[in-house]
């Protein structure tokens, strides 16, 4: 888990209190435990949910809330807590800190300057910032079309994350109709992504570590729902919900989408850091490349983090050639994992990740490679091509589009 800082906030007015809850949920190292709008709530809400940090708004009522931080500071040691003000006046500010209070912020309050305090918050908690609080890599895994192997890349991906201690890695399904990561670990889960859907307004990071399924290499499993009706109520609104929850209580998360790029996969790859598109060297899958690329230009900010990633690389029968594939796509393939189909099933039928059944395969040492070159993704990324000279690529390969 992410050394992520759980958060209450207190507030009466609703203005304030609505800014700085969009604040928190926008910060990936911490939770949002719980909002409150009544000074005399406070204290009931701080014992239920024991947070690392409390937030006390001062302005509804000034003798009020500074009687609170005391209040808190004598009977929550262990929640520091912050205050916050329109007022800079002198006396007032050492009223809160000799009340009780750690720090004294001042509203509107700006991202850098609530950041900035609750880094130092961690430092205090977690140690260094090396032992701090840590970000949540949230890698998106695509398919040029269905059958490519997404779901064993996510899967072999999240347990080679896992194995590494210092990670704790969360592996969402979102094939939310035929999604079968759940096979692939030999696994049945009590609970799925519908039943968090459903609770995640209620759910703590404790809660949802309880809902997912633990595999015995350590990574965390959300399945998809097993009844084809429970997927109604999954919306992008929902998943993006269960996203901020689960970046907030792991390291790492993968993500498996489904081959229908609706509004719940577009939310998902928004939400990521890097996505990993998997196609192979063949005309229907690289054509399918070409169209999604020229779709994820209208989405800003989208094209820089897409990666292509070639599967079943050196399958003899008449595959296009992989100088080709890359003059045809105008970019360069991040990265290859090579064909080795009897491996691959013989690990999908015994439900075993690859680094236990066939630890020393160039299959396991491709996806070990991967792993390693998107954990140090920022120096081993080389810069493509400009925007322009792609555009024209992809669309001198998409008969019938505008030059």
């Amino acid at each position: 888990m992410t050394n992520v800082l759980r958060i209450a906030l207190v507030d009466p007015n609703d203005d304030t209190r609505d800014s700085l809850k969009s604040m928190l949920l926008g910060m990936d190292t911490v939770w949002l435990e719980a909002d409150c709008s009544r000074y005399e709530f406070f204290p009931d809400v701080i014992e239920q949910t024991a947070p690392d940090v409390g937030v006390i708004s001062l302005d509804s009522d000034n003798e009020k809330s500074i009687r609170l931080v005391e209040r808190l500071a004598s009977d929550a040691p262990d929640t520091v807590i912050l205050a916050a003000s329109e007022s800079t006046d002198g006396h007032l500010i050492l009223q809160t800190i000799r009340a009780g209070a750690r720090e004294f912020l001042t509203l509107p309050m700006s991202h850098e300057d609530l950041a900035a305090a609750l880094t130092r918050v961690s430092q205090h908690k977690f140690g260094t910032t090396e032992g701090g609080a840590r970000g949540c890599e949230v890698i998106a895994i695509a398919g040029a079309t269905g059958g490519v192997g997404t779901t064993s890349a996510a899967v072999n991906l999240g347990c080679i994350f896992a194995a590494d201690n210092r990670n704790s890695v969360a592996l969402l399904d979102l094939d939310l109709a035929l999604g079968d990561a759940d096979v692939f670990l030999d696994a049945i889960p009590d609970y799925t992504l519908a039943d968090v859907v459903q609770n995640v307004s209620r759910l703590d990071i404790q809660l949802l570590k309880q809902s997912l399924t633990k595999h015995s290499s350590g990574l965390y499993l959300l399945p998809r729902p097993v009844e084809l009706h429970d997927t109604i109520g999954i919306t992008d609104e929902s998943l993006r919900k269960v996203i901020g929850l689960l970046k907030a209580s792991f390291t790492h998360l993968v993500i498996d989408l489904s081959k229908t790029y609706s509004a719940v996969d577009m939310a998902a790859i928004e939400a990521a850091s890097k996505v990993l598109l998997i196609t192979q060297l063949d005309l229907p899958c690289l054509r399918n490349v070409v169209r999604l690329m020229m779709s994820f230009e209208e989405v800003d900010g989208l094209q820089s983090k897409i990666e292509i990633v070639v599967n079943r690389a050196g399958l003899e029968s008449g595959q296009i050639s992989l100088k080709k594939a890359k003059e045809t796509l105008g970019r360069d393939i991040y990265a290859l994992l090579p064909n080795d189909y009897r491996t691959m099933v013989e690990v999908r039928n015994n439900g075993v990740p690859l680094i236990n059944q066939a630890p020393k395969a160039p299959i396991t040492q491709a996806l070990r490679d991967l792993a390693a070159k998107l954990q140090g993704k920022e120096a081993s990324a080389e810069p493509s091509e400009s925007g322009k000279s792609n555009e024209s690529k992809w669309k001198m390969f998409w008969p019938g589009a505008k030059s």
